[in-house]
């Protein structure tokens, strides 16, 4: 069975997150994100969101472990700024209901979607700048860089949050990466 942990850095939906692929039948744990990642045996790894990156623990070192990993919200903001991007603070600000434009059919994560889905998002802080190696996947009017992906190094971010029952296709994000996790 594929498992899949989810790094907790201390956000409010954290654990819907491992309910979510729960749900899809995945041997999942949700880990403190203190925990190195040679601590932990896993087929792909799920950076949480969360509110301050001051908090992220290890969750960095994940980006080298050699398997899959989703970075939802925070979790994407703190792959691109670990890897040469850029993260500024958000006109639009809090939580909101946005319609998301993918921009890549093709991507392994968010391809399935296209031309478009309405999701729940945060903008208080938001990738301005991709990191090399990185293609834009998702845009909205409110952020340009909804989604991103490396499809070599199987690294892969959203902006909005796939776990909780506002955004429309959700499930789908992680059946996805469940996928992504097991063509590996």
């Amino acid at each position: 069975m594929t498992k899949i942990v989810v790094v907790d850095n201390h956000g409010q939906f954290t654990h819907l997150e491992r309910r979510a692929l729960r749900d899809l039948g995945v041997d999942t744990e949700l880990i403190d994100n203190d925990t190195p990642p040679e601590d932990v045996d896993a087929d792909g790894v799920v950076l949480s969101g969360g509110p301050d990156m001051n908090r992220i623990g290890k969750s960095t070192d994940y980006l080298a472990a050699d398997v899959p990993v989703l970075g939802i919200c925070l979790g994407m903001q703190l792959i691109a700024e670990e890897l040469g991007g850029r993260v500024e603070s958000g006109e639009y600000g809090g939580y909101a209901d946005v319609n998301v434009d993918i921009v890549d059919e093709e991507d392994p994560l968010t391809g399935t979607l296209h031309p478009e889905t309405r999701v729940w998002a945060s903008h208080a802080d938001e990738v301005t700048e991709l990191p090399d190696g990185f293609e834009l996947t998702a845009k909205s009017d409110v952020c340009d860089v909804e989604a991103m992906s490396d499809t070599d190094r199987d690294l892969y971010g959203v902006q909005w949050h796939p776990e909780v029952a506002h955004t429309e296709e959700g499930d789908e994000i992680f059946e996805n990466f469940l996928a992504i996790c097991e063509s590996r």
